[in-house]
């Protein structure tokens, strides 16, 4: 049959002659030499074949069912009794279509067919190797679960259903891609996520035609508000507590085969300086450090322009003493300060790019002595000043301190046209580029939540999971910029007791040192 997507073959129906099916099958995997076709009888000597491919299929469960149906079979014949009353396998779907089956196979399930049926058995007896269980690399924590996806799509949902046993957690699943039909799963609290987000969400992944998908970065630029935006719409995240957490904000995740990576939506702008571990460190702290990220976040975006702004044009805002230590600095350096800023921004983008592609065991080692010797013999040779050095390992150092990479990607890329902007205009230029940034963040969208939520428009509710981060029994409501339907998170009973009882006063608690007083 000429056909050239499996989609197509979905109309192509099995036929009730075994060996029919048998040439088709051999023919549409000529040259698969993983593919296997096992024929075999039925006790009483009814033609059957079994359909798997090798290394995805689980080769103990395959032989028990072979042994089932060669040795107990009783002469049955029908699909539906076979199904019934021989296999020794939970999970069984019955197809009469070649495209079905052909998905199923390819996904590492088993098909049994019989002579005289013109359906399929399709036997869930997966047994692929898969990564095991481990601590997340991209998002370490000093208090928290440890425990992140790996690439096994039934091993991360699991996850996060054994984190909320509860049927109101959904779980829609879905193929993409032509060719990798590749399986995602979408996942909704129904009581609490919003249906129109949910169809909304489901929308956009039916209508991506591609051929194949091979991580969730290629559906989170499918599905995106904007696909010109520098800032991410989507966030993404390997750790099954973070889903867990945005699914009870009446969220949406998208998990995907194939890659630890899941994608939750929506996403605003304040999620970028909120980690995970927030969440379960003390309040106090977790504000704090909220604060300096705050800071940081803008002092990696601005610092070199703010430098060259002002060594450029605005020298009477530095004291004296300063301003006469950067310019005998600067006595010797053959560049202006734009030029000494981009040489060393490039340099240490590369540093920083050169330490993840090389090996683990001297990535690090290379990058932090790349960066020093590098910047110390540049100093040495009149190349750049000792305080531009200081200006870009400032500027770096803050860029890690942003939780979430491809926010902290963001604002790296946006530091060099601000840092032009300052060179031809100074401060004005600064002003300007940060007033066109902040129009653009109130301009986008994320599945409809406005992207500076909840400071723009304001929802004053809110702030208390941004400015700060409020104690878990002040934070009684799920945020308010999210389209709801079960806005309460909690009551106000335990926290009003406590505080009502004024706590235990001790009194009735024996201590030892008055015992041998008396």
């Amino acid at each position: 049959m000429d056909y050239h997507f499996i989609e197509e073959l979905k109309k192509a129906k099995l036929s009730l002659l075994l060996e029919e099916n048998h040439s088709f099958i051999k023919d549409i995997f000529r040259d698969c030499s993983d593919v296997v076709v096992r024929e075999f009888e039925i006790q009483s000597g009814i033609p059957a074949l079994l359909l798997f491919v090798d290394g995805l299929a689980n080769t103990q469960l395959l032989n028990d069912t072979m042994k089932s149906l060669m040795l107990l079979g009783g002469g049955e014949t029908s699909i539906e009794r076979i199904v019934g009353t021989i296999l020794p396998v939970s999970q069984t779907q019955v197809s009469d279509n070649y495209g079905d089956l052909l998905v199923s196979i390819l996904s590492g399930d088993t098909a049994l067919l019989v002579e005289g049926n013109a359906k399929a058995i399709l036997l869930g007896i997966r047994g692929t190797e898969k990564r095991s269980v481990a601590e997340p690399e991209t998002e370490t924590v000093v208090r928290g679960p440890r425990e992140g996806f790996v690439e096994s799509l039934r091993t991360n949902t699991s996850m996060v259903r054994r984190k909320l046993k509860t049927p109101r957690l959904k779980m829609k699943s879905m193929t993409i891609g032509k060719e990798s039909n590749t399986n995602i799963v979408v996942c909704y609290m129904d009581d609490i996520a919003m249906p129109s987000l949910v169809e909304e969400v489901v929308k956009r992944l039916e209508q991506i035609q591609i051929d194949a998908i091979m991580e969730s970065g290629m559906i989170e630029e499918l599905i995106q508000d904007d696909a010109y935006s520098p800032f991410p719409q989507m966030q993404y995240t390997e750790r099954p507590d973070v889903v867990t957490g945005a699914l009870l904000q009446g969220r949406v995740a998208i998990i995907i085969d194939g890659t630890p990576f899941a994608l939750v939506v929506p996403f605003i702008f304040m999620q970028i300086l909120q980690a995970n571990e927030d969440y379960y460190e003390r309040f106090q702290i977790a504000t704090l450090l909220r604060w300096l990220r705050y800071v940081f976040m803008f002092l990696s975006l601005t610092t070199p322009a703010l430098y060259v702004a002002i060594t450029t044009y605005h020298q009477e805002l530095l004291p004296t003493t300063l301003m006469l230590s950067v310019a005998a600095a600067r006595e010797a350096i053959p560049f202006p300060s734009v030029v000494e800023a981009f040489i060393m921004e490039i340099t240490f983008e590369a540093l920083r790019e050169a330490g993840i592609r090389l090996p683990k065991a001297v990535g690090s080692a290379v990058s932090i002595l790349g960066a020093l010797v590098v910047g110390q013999a540049a100093v040495q040779a009149g190349i750049v000043s000792a305080p531009m050095v200081i200006v870009v390992s400032i500027t770096g150092i803050a860029s890690f301190t942003i939780p979430r990479f491809n926010g902290a990607i963001a604002i790296r890329m946006l530091r060099f046209p601000i840092l032009i902007a300052a060179a031809l205009f100074g401060f004005y230029g600064i002003f300007l580029c940060l007033m066109l940034l902040l129009g653009h963040l109130a301009n986008l969208r994320s599945f409809g939540v406005p992207y500076l939520s909840p400071l723009g428009p304001l929802s004053s509710t809110d702030l208390k999971d941004v400015i700060i981060r409020a104690p878990w029994w002040a934070m009684k409501k799920r945020p308010a910029y999210m389209p709801l339907q079960d806005g309460t998170r909690m009551d106000n009973q335990l926290p009003d007791q406590i505080m009502q009882d004024g706590g235990l006063d001790g009194s009735n608690i024996h201590h030892e040192h008055q015992s041998s007083k008396e």
